[in-house]
């Protein structure tokens, strides 16, 4: 009697950014305020997950979390397989430098940099040479229509220009992991559409992305809408059920 073989389901690629029982407290006794309320998110190679929710929600706090920026009260962070929460300080840096790109509310930019040697900062502290940086880093600023400013300073540059530098500084190099926080806030409608389809391709070519964002039309761009509200997620949506991302519905 012949068996016939049955091809097998690869199995799923482990996440880039897990966050399990994820909480953060602030201050204490009458001033205690919990910005996190056991938080559990995955986020996969390849997928964007806009993260929305009312000022005040945790967004931010999320946002931080997973990038190594602040510790949780309690719970885990663990990026490329590293757990933050059990990592040295020299171990959380190495991993953020190699491995996260940060695009900060407000731009973060180095004051004494121009936008060049912004972008390429992270790396030539990945230790490739000033001149391989320095192209890398050309070719992003002209890819997001930015190599007139190559050699302006922050002081020089519109807040929008300045965000779209920051988006740059973040997406140069090999960087596993996104965190993109208002990254369209100073932006006009046109040049945020052109920062998300970035985003979006850096998605596409393997990196794992999230998106702090409030515009419902910009999370469209996302494979997934996570809704925080009082610092605990309250609904995931897939980009597939836009009907259900509008009225507020849980995809299935």
């Amino acid at each position: 009697m012949s068996s016939q073989n049955t091809p097998s389901t690869p199995p799923a690629p482990p996440p880039v950014l897990l966050l399990e029982a994820l909480t953060r407290v602030h201050g204490s006794g009458a001033t205690e305020v919990q910005a996190l309320r056991g938080i559990d998110l995955a986020v996969y190679p390849g997928e964007l997950v806009a993260v929305m929710g009312p000022s005040g929600s945790g967004k931010s706090s999320l946002l931080t979390l997973a990038g190594g920026l602040d510790v949780p009260t309690s719970g885990r962070v663990v990026v490329e397989g590293t757990d933050l929460t059990a990592a040295s300080r020299k171990q959380v840096a190495a991993l953020r430098r190699h491995s996260i790109g940060y695009v900060f509310q407000d731009y973060n930019l180095i004051p004494a940099l121009t936008a060049a040697e912004n972008v390429a900062l992270p790396r030539e502290l990945d230790g490739i040479s000033s001149r391989s940086a320095r192209r890398e880093a050309l070719a992003l600023l002209a890819e997001m229509g930015l190599e007139q400013l190559a050699d302006r300073f922050p002081d020089e540059m519109s807040g929008g220009q300045q965000q779209r530098v920051a988006v740059a500084r973040a997406l140069v190099g090999d960087r596993r992991l996104v965190l993109a926080d208002e990254p369209t806030g100073a932006l006009d409608s046109e040049t945020a559409e052109a920062v998300l389809a970035l985003l979006r391709n850096r998605c596409d070519a393997g990196a794992a992305c999230v998106l702090v964002t409030h515009e419902s039309r910009f999370a469209t761009w996302a494979d997934r809408v996570v809704l925080v509200r009082d610092g605990s997620v309250v609904d995931i949506t897939l980009r597939s059920s836009e009907a259900s991302l509008l009225t507020g519905g849980t995809a299935q």
